[in-house]
């Protein structure tokens, strides 16, 4: 048997480890890129991960999946991947490290970049839990604190009045252009009992693992949590180079086998559209490693699928 890898997975956050796990356990030949921290080790402590109802941190997380991948014989290698081709319908080669790699399949587990608000010590806050960037994972431990929105966009609106339902001391600071709110935006705040400051942001302090104050303009005021609502960027550069499709906020379309538009290029995790969480990525890799090694399957002419 050679020991060139079928299949390639671009990225080690929990997509593309569970991913590695399942094709690993298939018995398929797994190199996955590892192409640096992905935004899973921000974690603090989720408390919405399946089977750990005390919380697990981020790095622990993805210590396991890299632990379980490589125990069943998942390669992980350190590099980013810098080129992706096409070789006919479903070959591709990549560039990693220096050589060329040519593999069956590819799995594109790349995820977003978070666009952290230009704060100073905004990593350490967002390392302790101070400021968040996932509403959905952790607003139930923001329950009826003073939290604050940053944002720029509907998109700190949507935020805000989802965690409306969480506290009622819930403020929105815009820090773009007043015309990037619409009326509607200011109507809805209003009916929500949402504050509103306009004004972009110049300091921050955390003392005793709490935001004492943001500051703006000479004032500043005290909030438990801090939310950033400014957004993400898919890492999709490699999807593009090879002509798949992606949305209007360019991450990529896959089908109900997390198939893209181009034959043997798959996706899973946050770098598709949908919902960005730990257990939808995993389920989506599942889906996408069962489904290349049915590919394989059936290029080797066994047509049995599971």
């Amino acid at each position: 048997m050679s020991d060139d890898p079928e299949v390639l997975i671009i990225g080690a956050g929990p997509a593309g480890l569970t991913a590695a796990t399942y094709l690993a356990r298939f018995h398929r030949r797994v190199l996955v890129a590892d192409g640096g921290e992905p935004r899973a080790c921000w974690i603090p402590v989720s408390h919405n991960m399946p089977g750990f109802p005390k919380g697990i941190t981020g790095e622990a997380i993805l210590t396991r999946m890299r632990e379980q991948a490589e125990e069943y014989g998942a390669v992980i290698e350190s590099g980013e991947v810098t080129a992706l081709r096409r070789l006919g319908d479903h070959n591709f080669e990549a560039e990693l490290n220096g050589r060329t790699i040519r593999v069956a399949a590819v799995l594109l587990a790349t995820g977003v970049v978070d666009h952290h608000p230009d704060l100073p010590g905004v990593e350490r806050g967002i390392a302790r839990g101070l400021i968040r960037i996932c509403p959905i994972c952790d607003a139930f431990e923001a329950t009826d604190q003073a939290i604050a929105v940053i944002g720029e966009d509907d998109k700190g609106v949507r935020e805000a009045a989802f965690l409306r339902s969480y506290s009622d001391r819930v403020t929105l600071i815009h820090v773009a252009e007043p015309e990037a709110l619409s009326a509607a935006d200011r109507a809805e705040l209003v009916r929500l009992g949402v504050a509103l400051v306009e004004t972009s942001i110049d300091d921050v302090t955390i003392e005793n693992d709490r935001v004492t104050a943001l500051g703006w303009g000479g004032q500043a005021a005290p909030f438990d949590t801090v939310y950033s609502a400014l957004g993400t960027h898919p890492l999709a550069e490699l999807a593009h180079g090879v002509g798949a499709e992606v949305g209007e906020d360019g991450r990529l379309e896959v089908g109900l086998r997390q198939t893209t538009s181009v034959p043997g290029l798959y996706a899973a995790g946050d770098v598709v559209r949908g919902l960005n969480q730990i257990a939808v990525a995993t389920a989506e890799a599942a889906v996408a490693a069962t489904a290349i090694h049915n590919c394989l399957r059936e290029r080797e002419g066994l047509t049995a699928k599971v």
